[in-house]
């Protein structure tokens, strides 16, 4: 059995997401949604949440199995015997900044493969990021992430209020 992880904040997760998972699935026994506690950036949904959005999302397919991590990714690896970390590259530059998370991942990690796919061209655009900046300013990002999630990022933009419509320093990323 080939057990792959997907590791992300997923703050939120997005239609860019979810087609690089279901994608992994076709290669892969196992696809574990890694969820990412503590990153460098700010943070509109808590661990909890997140890991509850990423279930529903694939909640209907047992060759899912989502858990939430901190530290090293590689660590997370190896606790959970995965062979396959899985990436997504939209743009050029994600490719330099993949690229040398994998010879990293490689050195702490041997055992590990990098596999990347590329994004979707519908998908290009898309981060967790621009979705929230979006959402902040009143966009309308039905087209981007499900529904469950659209609602979730409207019901938490009315309870920050005013004062913090858009989520400072982002980085796109995701």
């Amino acid at each position: 059995m080939v057990r792959a992880v997907f590791p992300g904040t997923f703050d939120p997760i997005h239609y860019g997401h979810i087609d690089i998972a279901r994608r992994a699935s076709l290669l892969f026994d196992e696809i574990i949604m890694a969820v990412y506690d503590r990153p460098l950036k700010n943070l509109l949904f808590t661990p909890e949440e997140r890991i509850e959005y990423v279930e529903k999302t694939f909640n209907d397919d047992p060759k899912f199995k989502v858990m939430g991590y901190s530290g090293l990714t590689v660590e997370f690896c190896k606790e959970v015997n995965a062979q396959v970390l899985v990436r997504g590259l939209r743009v050029f530059s994600d490719f330099e900044h993949e690229f040398r998370m994998a010879l990293a991942n490689k050195r702490l990690y041997p055992e590990i493969e990098m596999v990347a796919f590329i994004t979707s061209e519908s998908h290009t655009f898309l981060s967790s990021s621009t979705v929230r900046e979006i959402v902040s300013l009143g966009g309308d990002v039905s087209s981007m992430v499900p529904p469950y999630i659209n609602e979730a990022l409207k019901k938490r933009y009315l309870e920050l209020g005013e004062r913090e419509k858009v989520i400072p320093s982002f980085t796109l990323r995701d």
